[in-house]
């Protein structure tokens, strides 16, 4: 039995609940059957409860009427299963250098991902086909260079086969694609999954682009942990990349995002996939909890208080 006092505290945190269900309402409206690109990656997926998690919230999505279209990533896994298999990495300006061995465990380790994926998702019961950029000529590519230098089989996408995601999202499927795509000459490439997830947006016209991450979002100060910004626009994003404060690993992510929305895409986020239900508090309340990257003309939902 409840005291006064606990039925208080008790009826308090019920209110607070219907408070946020409210607060996400004008968003469902606004977005409803818009297409949101999710890129899932990071230290999340090697847990399996942060995957499950994760997902859970994904196909949330798609229950109040998104139409999510995956991305994922593996780079943390494939890089485990060759340390098991003791085969030898070599790295070129900070990226590895894929060989026909590395591309073959790479494309192994994305596939049994991206089955275990749709596994979550057909176990809520909302229907998920696993795809690899490979099938129907989804993600087309040519050979990435870096810095001018060959790193092997890495892919740039050059073009995105939309009608078979968008045929399946018609059909109501929850598409899980794996970025692994092919050349003119049907030679497999490996992506990264950032770019593969911005290209898949820019070309399928996506509301939305949300990267998770292993970082909250973009910081003011790296070593503030309180200093996430929560709104940006392009032009702020450029600003900060001309003073240096965005840089290192978050600098190609920026690109990315500034790209997408210099070709459509409304808004990008770029949230922690660590934490839990990351993506709904990003999406569904007016503060958000990671990084919203959007154009320079549009209205920002949060405004600091002065």
């Amino acid at each position: 039995m409840l005291m006064k006092g606990q039925k208080n505290l008790h009826m308090e945190k019920w209110i607070e609940k219907g408070d946020v269900l409210i607060e996400a309402l004008p968003y469902i409206q606004r977005f409803n059957r818009k297409i949101i690109v999710v890129k899932y990656g990071g230290s999340a997926m090697l847990d399996e409860d942060f995957m499950e998690s994760v997902i859970t919230d994904i196909t949330l999505l798609k229950l109040v009427g998104f139409k999510p279209i995956i991305v994922h990533g593996g780079g943390k896994a494939i890089s485990r299963h060759i340390d098991r298999l003791g085969m030898k990495t070599q790295f070129i300006n900070g990226l590895r250098v894929t060989d026909e061995e590395t591309l073959d465990a790479a494309e192994m380790v994305l596939n049994s991902v991206n089955k275990k994926l749709v596994q979550i998702v057909e176990k809520l019961g909302v229907r998920a086909i696993g795809i690899s950029g490979k099938d129907g000529k989804l993600l087309k590519v040519k050979k990435k260079l870096s810095e001018g230098e060959d790193i092997g089989y890495v892919g740039e996408v050059t073009e995105v086969n939309t009608s078979i995601l968008e045929d399946l999202l018609e059909k109501d499927f929850l598409p899980i694609v794996c970025p692994i795509g092919l050349d003119e000459d049907f030679h497999g490439y490996n992506i990264n999954a950032d770019d593969a997830a911005s290209a898949i947006a820019q070309a399928i016209k996506a509301e939305k682009l949300a990267f998770l991450t292993d970082t909250e979002g973009v910081y003011m100060d790296i070593n503030d942990t309180s200093s996430v910004i929560s709104e940006m626009t392009v032009k702020e994003a450029q600003e900060l990349i001309d003073k240096g404060i965005i840089a290192g690993g978050m600098l190609p992510k920026i690109r990315n995002c500034m790209t997408a929305i210099e070709n459509g895409v409304s808004r990008v986020h770029i949230l922690d996939g660590r934490i839990p239900h990351s993506i709904l508090l990003e999406i569904f309340t007016n503060k958000g909890i990671g990084t919203a990257i959007l154009g320079d003309e549009q209205e920002k939902f949060y405004m600091e208080e002065k």
